[in-house]
């Protein structure tokens, strides 16, 4: 499954999710997996400023999987394109299970 390389487990049992975002964008939502990256791929329509595009990234990610915004928190790349988002109270099994429809999930 290409989507669950983007997924690594923490020690805590928290998962970590690579995404990458494009501010801006016309349509928002979870636009699918870019298997060169290993980075899922989110389209917001909010532009890269004053943390605009994270609020909108966090609050995409909590909408389309099916999440608390409280579970949800950014790790890394909080002024890049390259991000990385900590997920509280979901297995790795369990995320790649929900973000299944957005990727292209072929070996």
């Amino acid at each position: 499954m290409a989507v669950r390389s983007s997924l690594s487990e923490t020690l805590d049992g928290a998962v970590l999710m690579d995404i990458e975002v494009q501010p801006g964008a016309k349509v928002q939502g979870i636009t699918g997996f870019n298997p060169w990256r290993s980075r899922v791929s989110v389209a917001v329509r909010a532009v890269a400023k004053a943390g605009q595009a994270n609020r909108a990234v966090m609050h995409v990610l909590a909408t389309q999987l099916r999440l608390d915004l409280a579970a949800l928190s950014i790790t890394t790349g909080q002024r890049s394109r390259l991000k990385s988002v900590r997920v509280e109270g979901l297995s790795v099994d369990q995320l790649a299970t929900r973000l299944e429809p957005f990727g292209d999930d072929q070996p």
